[in-house]
């Protein structure tokens, strides 16, 4: 519920942090160290999609060699939802009660994770965000800056969401929020997956809350972002807003 100041939150449990890789072999084993220094109790599971750079095998060197690195090897290059939501589904089976989302690349950086978590101790999803006091980007273009604040500008003004950074993907959820916000009807993938799941959250009454963090554009490898993502969440984001004042005004409830 939004009343996070009067619920009583129980505690957080295991913490599995999952990270999606398609073409990451220069990133895999950094990445992995910075989150095991940093969070040195939590496990992670990195969801590769049959990467033909070989970082499915490296993450099987470190799996070999730490049991806290676990590998879950996909079919092929699906998105990054459908990656997510593999994870999601494997965290749920082995029992962990938080659920993190990090992108191999170093953007999002794992020293800062211990924030994410502290605060969700008072709530049921957390968010790394951008664009609240203290947040920042580094090293972007100001044309991705653009982009990146209008998109989560146009959806909380389409969704009426009131977080700032609805297209963050540095984020830490509850076991129970993923339950509660109906995954199995998610069919959203890229950039908007993350509009999708934050607005899930907020309309089935779940405590989000933000905490800034310092976005560091990748310095290696290639970025995943491409037009047919960016039209995509275009797309959905106003569908998904015209349904819930359509829906608002008929008294119904979303969906």
């Amino acid at each position: 519920m939004n009343d996070g100041g009067q619920r009583r939150f129980g505690p957080l449990g295991s913490v599995l942090v999952i990270i999606p890789t398609y073409n990451e072999a220069e990133n895999i084993k950094p990445i992995v160290s910075r989150v095991r220094a940093a969070v040195p109790e939590a496990d992670i599971l990195v969801a590769d999609d049959n990467s033909p750079d070989g970082t499915g095998k490296l993450a099987d060197e470190l799996a070999a060699a730490d049991d806290h690195v676990h590998v879950l090897h996909r079919q092929g290059k699906e998105g990054l939802g459908a990656a997510y939501l593999a994870g999601f589904r494997w965290g749920m089976e082995h029992e962990y009660g938080v659920l993190v989302e990090m992108d191999a690349d170093g953007s999002h950086q794992p020293e800062e994770l211990p924030r994410l978590l502290t605060a969700l101790k008072g709530a049921d999803l957390v968010l790394g965000s951008r664009w609240v006091p203290g947040g920042r980007v580094v090293n972007w273009p100001k044309s991705r800056e653009i982009i990146s604040r209008g998109g989560s500008t146009y959806s909380r003004l389409m969704l009426g969401l009131r977080t700032r950074d609805v297209t963050g993907g540095y984020r830490a959820f509850r076991t129970e929020t993923l339950k509660g916000i109906g995954l199995d009807e998610v069919a959203s993938q890229g950039y908007c997956f993350q509009v999708d799941l934050a607005r899930r959250a907020v309309e089935s009454g779940f405590h989000v809350v933000e905490v800034p963090i310092t976005f560091v554009d990748r310095e290696v490898g290639d970025s995943k972002m491409s037009r047919d993502i960016l039209v995509e969440a275009l797309w959905r984001v106003t569908a998904w807003g015209v349904t819930s004042r359509t829906n608002r005004a008929l008294g119904r409830r979303t969906p």
